[in-house]
Formats: structure tokens, C-alpha cells, sequence
């Protein structure tokens, strides 16, 4: 919980212009802050409290002559975790399933919807280069991008010089296992050295910033190659950016939801194998089920987020955007872990059983969420009775269902947080700048949050404490949940402020309008592992993540 910095941005705003005017009135004004969070003084208290609230601000005007960067983290780090929990630190050996004799397609556009496994045998036998690789996801990025309005920057140089050296690499022996040479897109809130970083954003469309993010220097290890920083909603979120609306390659009259909107867009639409996005608040979630693609928004802290945009310190998190689970894996299992800067991340072990039994898993389903789903033909019912065709006894537990997750806690949570990550931003009025000035836009939610009391920001991650609580102790019962994706925002609000994994994947087509639909499966701490096993038998028994959008074939 991070709490302390927020008494800076948060305690009573409006009162202390008055203060500073010297208003005759001050007491009165007072009395209206005070009722905005919910109290109520007598008018000796109110008085008594004049001297001490100039105090602070005048605390506050000598803090904010002293720039705050974005990447300056608080003190105070964020953990999933809850007293009595215990986990494996043992990294077992992982079995990949690897396909035998991938040829070329006789039709090369059939290439752009490959497994990575597919695409990594081809590289590893020779029968294409990393090279040639590169260059025909460029040619889709080149001829379909501004289609979507997906691509910000297009890293072509950068990424044909990295394919050689994986051509050189694997020439001489070094074959550094299934990503290296394969292509690929990031988010435009990761940094990489001589390449602009926006974060979607207008005011920042010019913006370097001279480090290579984590997640990069992970994937440039495994040897994969960066092709383009795709979209992403301004500031993260939506899909709304300066360049325009990233669109659903299902529907392109739609968007494609975000704030991941261009990573999802473009792998859905075949303009990369795989692409990293990240995720608040249903940023990885929401665009992988809108574009009908496989996401995984892991553990908090299981990712390391130095050199990515800081939304909300105890919530951002990092993970794989790809077409099928054991894709996400395979990513997963090279950009998990942490360099020791981002404090809320650990190490913890990625124990991926790709050949388990699926009738081994005990599986729960969200019982209180699916009733809500009146019409039994809808796809996420059909999901159900998919793994009893597997063999799976499902079993029917009441999920927690709250507002107070929903409206509360996360509006409290990341609206603290947020106001303070772009407290210059809002200060300096840079916020005028940005494209979309709605009501429920960034930059007018930034300045409401400014009149959220620190002591209820503190308290309301009192009672996230006591959800984390709730929520692991029903979980660790279950080796998974099936949850609706759609539908279920007290899910997404719960599990994003437990930090618990969700995994994402496509169950077919609605009836009304022919767009994907979605399931998620939600799982243990640090137990992707358990999650993708269970995501990819889904995905054996059913067709839906090697069904692609036609204008993309």
C-alpha cells in the first residue's frame, strides 16, 4: 500500500486556494471540503484547523517546486501476498510440445497465423530465415497497420538488424531456444533507446526516453525481434490515441478496446506472432476478448516494469497478448522475473505442464456469474460443457460480487495513484493538450481524483487486504475458476486489485453481430503455470484460436 507521498496530492485541494486568498469565508469552504469526503466539523474545530491546513500547504507548494518524473516510484511497494501463504521457489524442467515437419505454406500469407513453435521449427531447420521472417510480418505491418491504426512507430531498421544476428546466431550453433529470431510488437509505454516512446499520448508524441525497458532486454535475450510499437489508448486507456482509433480486425466500423488496443489488433490480425501489453484495469483482458485473442494478464509483480509508463504503482501489470495459450506461455516463461529496480517484482518459478492430464485439475466455475447468463445457448455455457466432454467435474462456487470492488475500492485505488503519477501533468496544464477531453477521459478524472482524502485512500487498501484475503482462501481450494470475461466488472476490479492471474481466450462468435466471445480462467498466485495448462486443453478440444478475421488472410 502506498500511502504516505499521497497526502501531498490528496488532502482537501480546494480549500487551500482559499487559504492562500486569505477568503473571508475560509470557514465555510471548509465546511463544503469536509463534506465532500464524507465529515462533518463544528465550527470551533474548523477554526482550530485553519493554522495547521495552511501549514500544509504551504508544505505542498514547497514540494511541488521539485519535478516528480514519472518513473519515480514511491516507498512503499505493493504484494500480492497475505500472511500464511507459502509458495514453490523450485523451477522444474518444462516439456514443451514441439511439432515435427512444419513446411512453408503454398500460400505464404497462411504464414501470418503460425504458431510460435511453427514459426520457431522453421527458423531452427533453415527452412526460413529470421530474416525473411521479419521482412513478411513487416510487409502485413506496411499493408494493413493503418488500416487498423495500430502502429506508432514502425522499428523496421532496428528489427532487420536483430533478425541477422539471430540468422548469424543460429548459423553458428547458438540456438537460443523457440523466440529467437521470431517477430514481434510491444506496447508504445515500453521504452527502447532511439525509438520514440508516446504512451498514445498527444503531449508526449515527441517523447524519448533513453532506456530499454525490462520485458526488452528479457525478449532481445531470448533473441526475438521487434518489428513496431503498436497503440495504445492515450495515457492508457481505451483505444483512442492521437493518431486515431485502433480497430477491431473482426469489425473494423468498431474499436478494439484497450488500453492494449494495437497489440491485440495486430496479433489478432496476423502483423505479428505475439505482442506484450499491459494492464490496470482490463487493459490485456478487455482487447484480447474484443479482437478474439488469447491474453494473460499474470500475477502482479511477476513481471518487472522498469522502463514502462507508470499508471497506478500497486496495479500495472505486464504480460503476453498471442493466439493461443502455449504461445503465451513460451513468452511468459522469457519476460517473467525482475531486474531489482521495480520493487514490487519477484522471482518465482514458471512450472508450465503442457502434458498433464486435464482430468487431474480441480476446476471451479463462478456459479454467480453465469446465472446471470440467462440464454444457456450463449458460449461461455458451451464452455462448460466442453470440459465435461474432457472428462473435468466441474465444480460450482459463489465468486465474490460486490459494487463496493467495483465502484469503490478500484475508483479510489487507481484514482489516487494515477492523480499522482501526472500530478506535474495536471499542475501545468499540460492535460489540455490531450486529444479526448471527456468527462470520463483521463484528464478530468485526474483532476477529480485530486479531492480524494488520503485517509480514504489508505483505508480503502485496508479493505483490499481483507478481499486479498477473501479471494486466495477460496482460491487455493481450486487449481482454477472459470469466470465469464464479459459482463463480470467486479471480477476484473477484484482480481486486478488481488493480483491474482487471469487468462483470457477466445469461445467462438456472439449471434447479434458476429464478434468474438471470451472466457477467463482465473488462478492461484504466481500459478500461471496451472492456468495456460488449463487455457491450452480448451483450446485443443475447440477451434476458435486458429479461427482468424478474413480481411487479414
Amino acid at each position: 500500500m502506498r500511502t504516505f507521498l499521497l497526502v501531498i496530492v490528496t488532502f482537501f485541494t480546494f480549500p487551500f486556494t482559499i487559504l492562500a486568498q486569505k477568503d473571508t469565508a475560509i470557514t465555510s469552504k471548509v465546511r463544503i471540503a469536509a463534506e465532500l469526503a464524507d465529515l462533518s466539523f463544528t465550527q470551533q474545530e474548523l477554526d482550530s484547523m485553519q493554522d495547521g491546513i495552511t501549514q500544509f500547504l504551504h508544505t505542498y507548494q514547497s514540494l511541488h517546486k521539485h519535478a516528480l518524473p514519472n518513473d519515480v516510484p514511491m516507498s512503499l511497494w505493493q504484494s500480492p501476498t497475505v500472511a500464511g501463504m507459502h509458495f514453490s521457489n523450485i523451477q522444474m524442467p518444462i516439456e514443451w510440445v514441439k511439432p515435427q515437419n512444419i513446411h512453408l505454406p503454398a500460400n505464404i500469407n497462411a504464414l501470418a497465423y503460425y504458431s510460435i513453435p511453427q514459426l520457431a521449427y522453421l527458423i531452427q531447420h533453415k527452412k526460413i530465415s529470421s530474416v525473411a521472417l521479419t521482412k513478411f510480418f513487416i510487409q502485413r505491418i506496411k499493408q494493413y497497420g493503418d488500416t487498423l491504426q495500430c502502429v506508432i512507430t514502425l522499428t523496421e531498421d532496428l528489427a532487420l538488424q536483430q533478425a541477422a544476428q539471430a540468422d548469424a546466431e543460429i548459423a553458428a550453433g547458438n540456438y537460443k531456444g523457440m523466440l529467437h529470431g521470431i517477430p514481434y510488437g510491444l506496447k508504445d509505454l515500453f521504452a527502447v533507446k532511439g525509438y520514440k516512446t508516446t504512451w498514445g499520448a498527444a503531449p508526449y508524441k515527441n517523447q524519448e526516453i533513453n532506456e530499454d525497458a525490462f520485458v526488452y532486454q528479457q525478449l532481445r535475450k531470448a533473441g526475438a525481434v521487434l518489428v513496431a510499437k503498436f497503440s495504445l489508448g492515450a495515457l492508457a486507456m481505451g483505444d483512442y490515441w492521437y493518431g486515431g482509433r485502433t480497430k477491431n480486425p473482426w469489425d473494423l466500423t468498431r474499436g478494439s478496446s484497450g488500453s492494449s488496443a494495437g497489440p491485440a489488433a495486430a496479433t489478432a490480425a496476423g502483423l505479428v506472432p505475439f505482442a506484450i501489453g499491459t494492464e490496470t484495469w482490463g487493459s490485456i483482458v478487455s482487447p484480447s476478448a474484443t479482437c478474439g485473442v488469447t491474453g494473460l494478464r499474470p500475477t502482479f509483480g511477476s513481471i518487472s516494469r522498469t522502463g514502462a509508463m507508470v499508471l497506478s504503482w500497486s496495479l500495472d501489470k505486464i504480460g503476453p497478448i498471442c493466439r493461443s495459450a502455449n504461445d503465451a506461455a513460451i513468452v511468459f516463461h522469457a519476460i517473467h522475473g525482475t531486474d531489482g529496480i521495480d520493487q514490487s517484482a519477484v522471482n518465482m518459478p514458471f512450472n508450465y505442464t503442457p502434458n498433464k492430464p486435464i482430468n487431474t485439475y480441480k476446476i471451479a466455475y463462478a456459479k454467480n456469474y453465469f446465472d446471470k447468463i440467462t440464454d444457456t445457448s450463449r458460449n461461455e455455457w458451451k464452455v462448460l460443457e466442453t470440459f465435461k466432454k474432457m472428462g473435468v467435474q466441474l465444480i460450482p462456487i459463489n465468486f465474490p460480487d460486490s459494487d463496493i470492488y467495483h465502484t469503490n475500492l478500484m475508483s479510489i485505488v487507481i484514482g489516487a495513484e494515477c492523480a499522482a503519477a501526472f500530478d506535474d501533468f495536471t499542475r501545468s496544464n499540460l492535460d489540455d493538450e490531450m486529444t479526448r477531453q471527456g468527462k470520463y477521459d483521463w484528464p478530468n478524472q485526474f483532476r477529480e481524483a485530486r479531492l480524494i482524502p488520503a485517509v480514504e485512500y489508505i483505508n480503502a487498501n485496508r479493505h483490499r487486504y481483507l478481499l486479498m484475503q477473501q479471494v486466495n482462501a477460496l482460491l487455493q481450494k481450486y487449481n482454477a475458476v472459470i469466470c465469464p470475461t464479459r459482463g463480470s466488472g467486479n471480477q476484473s476490479a477484484i482480481t486486478n486489485l488481488t493480483g491474482n492471474p487471469v487468462v483470457c481466450v477466445p469461445t467462438g462468435f456472439d449471434n447479434r453481430f458476429h464478434l468474438p466471445t471470451s472466457i477467463s480462467f482465473i488462478g492461484n498466485l504466481y500459478d500461471e503455470g496451472t492456468l495456460l495448462r488449463i487455457a491450452k486443453a480448451y483450446q485443443d478440444a475447440t477451434p476458435w484460436n486458429k479461427t482468424y478475421p478474413t480481411l487479414f488472410q
